[in-house]
């Protein structure tokens, strides 16, 4: 009986030793386990604090462009304005200039070949113009040079310059 008693202490011991060491074991495990929460943790906290960095500066970013847009938009409206208004100043001035208001009669002769002032025949040295006022044909002595707008017959320009005084 003692030896049976000796023998089932050193097992229950053998199994203490053993309890103890999975105890042991188990209890680092956890400190491992807890480290790596912690750190887990952490670095969900850093995520999280960066994705709501993110966030903002999205939204700042947004709100930006869209104050962009908006100033962009009304720049170009009044541009669109400013440009109706050179467009209505140029055809005023332009209808002014042509005197599109007031038609000149046509002083054109029956013979298209023949200069409708003086009546000279048109030929390879004598040059025929058209008067840009009444379509008139006229020689170069019976024109008025008008630079870059062209030429206008005699009758037309003192007409003209007679209006404009």
């Amino acid at each position: 009986l003692p030896q049976l008693l000796a023998s089932l202490a050193a097992t229950a011991q053998e199994e203490t030793w053993q309890s103890r060491q999975q105890l042991q074991a188990q209890q680092q495990e956890m400190a491992r386990l807890q480290e790596e929460l912690s750190r887990a943790r952490q670095d969900g906290e850093r995520w999280a604090s960066a994705l709501q960095r993110a966030q903002r500066e999205a939204l700042e970013r947004e709100a930006t462009r869209g104050a962009e847009q908006a100033r962009q938009q009304e720049l170009i409206r009044d541009m669109k304005g400013r440009l109706l208004e050179l467009l209505r100043e140029k055809d005023a001035l332009w209808q002014k200039t042509e005197g599109i208001d007031t038609p000149v009669a046509s002083p054109v002769p029956c013979d298209p070949g023949l200069c409708a002032r003086c009546h000279k025949d048109f030929r390879l040295l004598s040059r025929r113009y058209s008067c840009r006022l009444c379509q008139g044909k006229v020689c170069h002595a019976c024109s008025v040079g008008m630079g870059k707008h062209g030429r206008c017959c005699l009758i037309c320009y003192q007409q003209r310059h007679s209006q404009a005084t």
